[in-house]
């Protein structure tokens, strides 16, 4: 399990201190499930699932998929989360709100610049 914690971590680009800190635990308690000093708890091992959207059965075992296949809906939920535990005036959240306010019309006018945008990309230049 201990190689599986690493690759875990790896896989969502974090630091030891940022995963340990998204657990709730020490940055020196990940280091010793990475080494195998330590081994996780079963408390550990459902926190890790939870916080991470893990396989339960891929982290104790090996068996594939690493991650559960959330859907799509359960993605926008889990995103919107995000953007609005923050700040109530950061930008994202100004962002979000804006989007919200547009007309079906809005929308369609997006749509035509994006194509346009993808249509002219060449011309325009990275």
């Amino acid at each position: 399990m201990k190689d599986r914690i690493k690759k875990l971590r790896k896989n969502l680009d974090m630091t030891q201190q940022v995963f340990a800190d998204r657990l709730g635990v020490k940055r020196n308690t990940v280091a010793q499930w990475e080494i195998g000093i330590n081994a996780l708890t079963d408390q550990s091992i459902i926190s890790i699932c939870r916080e991470f959207n893990v396989n339960e059965d891929w982290l104790r075992n090996g068996t594939e998929p690493m991650f559960i296949p959330i859907d799509k809906g359960d993605q926008l939920m889990e995103w919107a989360g995000k953007i609005f535990a923050g700040r109530e005036d950061s930008f994202r959240q100004r962002f979000v709100r804006m989007m919200m306010e547009l007309s079906e019309d809005d929308w369609k006018t997006l749509e035509k610049k994006a194509r346009w945008l993808v249509e002219n990309e060449k011309e325009l230049g990275d």
